[in-house]
């Protein structure tokens, strides 16, 4: 194919859709065209109501507006996850962005608080993390740093009604130039010799003609899949749930700036508080807990009245093989599926939208560029595959069969490397641009109670007397700067919300 690349053809809407679009519009609107094909006939899975911060400048690359942003789509702040029973049934630990004490040169803070621990002075990990302290009380600043002080602030993301998001972009995009077309697809036409897609029918007839076509069309791979068949590498050995029940409630009380994920006996549910009603689901692997089960355990532990039927969604962790192929990528769960566990559904599609704007053909589709962008999602996919398999591998439960397996399942030898390293050393590290920091695996591994036996000896390099020092100014200065944050409602009624009550 040596034709310029002119006509993109987005098929599906939805959450991965639109943003394909919005991105697309504000980047390269001047040198392509942009049409999307979606059907009202066609439901959206539409759960992603959790995100992480890469999302802040997502939305700043479209120039939204914050307070019109959250408005819009019902939205929140997120300042972390809360896990609860994921070492021990009973434990709980947040997964906080953001940082915790104070960075040194050659090893990170936790190699002092690991030493203080042996030393016998008396701290909590999250007591040197201002998300967390300002999390569990219930507020939020926005805070560059921590006032008088070069120490990192707070960093954060947001819930919001994953309906409304795909609502408000695409709003966005039809004030960009984008055409949508409304229609069910029926088929697609290849060129005979190379394979390329070269246009799609719709159910009446209508021929939609592309350059390059963009599968955003949910699990079915319409394109990628059921055309292409470009082949799925299925992870369900090392994420074993392969089932999500999900169901909106009334928001009850506070609205909390943190997700939960709160683990039980075959899975786990999340927690995500808006400003009109609170998400709730279920992720469970139906091997060790059967439908009814699952669902009878979600309206047990749900706070608020349930605003409609719990919805099954199967799925089947994994990737596939090739994200572009031929003149197609796949964004969303077209491309593959990882369990929301740590909000990387919608930074993925994200994520690599920036990647295909980055790789984007001019003359013709060359296969080197082409190569590039399928390594670069591998790499990405895998090395958040290995983040969320480390949870259920680092667990300490004995209560139920599904947490005794997970934790003696075999597990990819990246990520067993960590876990080694870490367990030995306290050592972490992070390879290139990968999203989860080294602050965030040292959160999880020791939130589940795997506590390194040794740390790196910069860390005897003050006395106990400073290092206590150190300790006592840094939990003071936490401390502090959380308790004079606002409260999270406050924010929320700054941007212009209106809550009920």
């Amino acid at each position: 194919m040596t034709d310029a690349i002119k006509r993109v053809v987005i098929v599906g809407g939805g959450t991965a859709g639109w943003n394909a679009a919005a991105l697309f519009a504000r980047t390269l609107g001047k040198v392509i065209s942009i049409t999307l094909v979606e059907s009202d006939e066609i439901g959206i899975v539409g759960v992603g109501e959790a995100t992480i911060p890469p999302i802040i400048n997502f939305n700043n690359a479209l120039g939204f507006d914050e307070a019109e942003f959250l408005r819009a789509t019902q939205g929140s702040i997120k300042l972390g996850i809360q896990f609860e029973n994921w070492g021990n049934a009973g434990d709980s630990y947040m997964h906080a962005f953001g940082n915790i004490g104070k960075d040194f040169a050659f090893c990170g803070f936790h190699h002092f608080w690991l030493r203080s621990q042996q030393e016998g002075i008396e701290s909590d990990y999250w007591d040197f993390s201002l998300n967390y302290q300002t999390a569990r009380k219930n507020k939020f600043a926005k805070l560059n740093h921590i006032p008088g002080t070069q120490l990192p602030g707070i960093s954060y993301a947001y819930h919001f009604d994953a309906g409304l998001y795909a609502q408000y972009l695409r709003n966005y995009c039809e004030h960009s130039g984008v055409t949508r077309v409304e229609g069910m697809i029926k088929r697609a036409h290849q060129h005979s010799e190379t394979g390329f897609i070269e246009s799609v029918e719709l159910e009446s007839g209508q021929l939609i003609e592309g350059d390059l076509f963009i599968d955003c069309s949910g699990f079915r791979g319409l394109l990628i899949e059921q055309v292409l068949e470009t082949g799925y590498e299925d992870w369900s050995h090392w994420l074993p749930c392969d089932r999500a029940l999900a169901v909106p409630t009334e928001s009850n009380g506070t609205i909390k700036p943190y997700t939960r994920s709160i683990a039980h006996t075959a899975g786990w549910q999340w927690n995500i508080p808006l400003q009109h009603r609170t998400g709730n689901g279920h992720v469970y692997c139906s091997a060790y807990m059967s439908d009814d089960e699952a669902a009878r355990t979600l309206l047990q532990h749900v706070e608020g009245a349930p605003l409609a039927e719990p919805r099954s969604i199967p799925f089947k962790t994994g990737r596939r093989r090739k994200q572009w192929h031929k003149n197609c990528v796949a964004f969303g769960l077209a491309s593959g599926f990882l369990e929301p566990l740590e909000s990387t559904s919608i930074h993925l599609v994200q994520s690599g939208l920036r990647r295909l704007v980055q790789h984007f053909p001019h003359n013709g589709i060359k296969p080197a560029e082409v190569d590039e962008f399928n390594r670069q999602s591998q790499v990405e996919f895998e090395k958040i595959r290995d983040f969320i398999i480390m949870h259920y591998k680092v667990n300490a439960r004995t209560d139920s069969q599904f947490w005794i397996d997970c934790r003696n399942m075999d597990i990819p030898d990246s990520l067993q490397h960590r876990l080694e390293l870490f367990k030995t050393s306290g050592k972490v590290f992070k390879e290139g641009d990968e999203l989860f920091q080294e602050i965030a695996w040292q959160q999880v591994l020791i939130g589940q109670g795997l506590v390194p036996s040794d740390y790196h000896p910069l860390a005897d390099s003050i006395s106990r007397e400073q290092l206590a020092g150190l300790m006592a100014d840094l939990k003071s200065l936490v401390a502090g700067a959380s308790d004079n944050c606002a409260r999270h409602e406050e924010f929320l009624l700054s941007c212009g919300v209106q809550l009920d009550g």
